[in-house]
């Protein structure tokens, strides 16, 4: 199957790698900064020398005619770039968040339905291997009811971050530490919760990062149609580092907390029940080299699945359009003062363009 990416920035190694891991024919990489092609393919510990370069994503798929997109640019450039390709009849990899309001993402599924292509939003958490045992718990109703549940992302971001482009902490390109850090700790939120979410109230701030547009901590209470009540935190204002993703489940029958700097670890797993395999739950630690996790190559796989079996994968559009929707939700919540109720429609990152000066 042929593959090309766009977009060769810091997360694009990991999906590269995980493109040649599947066997992928890479067939080109685009960026429009060629020295950040150079950058990647130094950081590649395969063979590069036949992938071809490009500074055109639409020259790329002209002469290259890819089967399968990955796309890793700046987030506001996700909906525009991947309508394009899935117009054209490619399949699509987008990472998150897959666009930067409702609108868009739903054009963006509706465009795949309509041209009989999947699309595949980059929550690769969700194949980590503390999250793939909780969701089987859950799958085979080990926990009874959720009773409530939380996310925490409390990570650092310096300026010297943010000073590695220009897009970033911007409405237009990216929104804040909830829609670039926390979106994947919410997906798992979701995810595992497994109930359609009614309600959002949020509240965000920008406490120590003055020089961006959005914001750099958000807390947030969300309710679900099945009764269950779950909080979100994030933050990039730790100090002096990263210090945790953790996901609290609380359950008639269980008690399970997934923690680690990624949700790589499962600190707490408790139940009612014995199974099989809850001696390889307890105190299980997935070894990662990043943030990022080990997820890519097995969501590549599981995408490549769905294309050959035609299904969807695990995280379709609709299901990325999930964890945006929520953030908007916050977003628009603290711009109202009021809960906001779900479905959400016609909000983007843009309708909080000057909330904090700028």
């Amino acid at each position: 199957m042929k593959y090309a990416l766009i977009g060769c920035g810091r997360i694009s190694i990991n999906h590269l790698t995980a493109a040649y891991k599947n066997n992928l024919e890479i067939v080109g990489v685009c960026d429009i900064e060629a020295t950040h092609i150079d950058i990647l393919f130094n950081r590649c510990d395969f063979d590069t020398s036949s992938i071809k370069r490009f500074s055109d994503y639409k020259q790329m798929i002209a002469e290259q005619k890819p089967e399968l997109v990955a796309i890793a640019t700046e987030s506001g450039k996700h909906a525009e770039i991947a309508l394009y390709c899935l117009s054209h009849g490619i399949h699509v990899i987008v990472e998150k968040p897959m666009a930067m309001n409702i609108s868009d993402a739903q054009k963006m599924i509706d465009a795949a339905k309509d041209n009989n292509v999947k699309l595949c939003v980059c929550h690769q958490n969700r194949f980590n291997s503390a999250v793939v045992l909780t969701k089987r718990a859950i799958d085979e109703k080990r926990f009874g009811q959720i009773s409530h549940a939380s996310i925490c992302v409390r990570w650092n971001r310096g300026k010297d971050y943010y000073d590695q482009a220009k897009w970033r902490g911007t409405w237009e390109q990216d929104g804040g530490t909830l829609m670039n850090q926390c979106i994947h700790g919410i997906d798992l939120l979701l995810y595992l919760v497994g109930s359609e979410a009614s309600s959002v109230y949020g509240q965000t701030r920008q406490v120590f990062h003055n020089y961006l547009e959005a914001e750099d901590v958000g807390v947030s209470v969300v309710s679900f149609k099945n009764g269950s009540v779950a909080t979100i935190e994030g933050t990039v204002n730790i100090f002096p580092k990263n210090l945790e993703e953790t996901l609290y489940l609380f359950g008639e029958k269980g008690t399970v907390k997934i923690g680690g700097t990624s949700t790589n670890t499962i600190d707490v797993w408790n139940f009612s029940d014995e199974k099989d395999y809850d001696k390889q739950c307890f105190n299980l630690v997935e070894q990662t080299s990043n943030v990022y996790g080990n997820g890519h190559a097995k969501l590549y796989k599981n995408m490549i699945e769905a294309i050959i079996n035609d299904k969807n994968p695990l995280v379709s559009g609709e299901e990325g359009k999930k964890a945006l929707e929520i953030v908007l939700s916050i977003y628009k919540s603290q711009l109202s003062g009021e809960r906001v109720e779900l479905p959400l429609t016609n909000f983007s990152t843009l309708d909080m363009k000057g909330y904090f000066g700028k």
